[in-house]
């Protein structure tokens, strides 16, 4: 992870946050997408971007999936032979 993302997802932790159980208005669910698809695109993990929020994987990778724009990467890891 280089040195913006890891600032950008300390900036996001630091934000005050409401509590996970809070619904997202349709203007504060876009001030979130703002704030997050940067960093997605330039190269942060749903996983970093859901602990740096304090939000789920999934409403992360829920919001990332349905904004225009974003493309989400493939899961990544190495490919697994079958032993001989």
């Amino acid at each position: 992870m280089n040195d913006e993302i890891r600032l950008g997802l300390q900036r996001l932790a630091r934000k005050p946050r409401h509590k996970k159980s809070h619904r997202l208005t349709p203007e504060e669910r876009a001030a979130f997408a703002h704030e997050v698809v940067p960093l997605y695109t330039a190269g942060a993990s749903i996983r970093d971007l859901s602990e740096a929020t304090d939000r789920s994987y999934g409403f992360v990778h829920r919001l990332l999936s349905t904004t225009e724009g974003v493309v989400l990467r493939g899961r990544g890891g190495g490919v697994r032979r079958n032993r001989q």
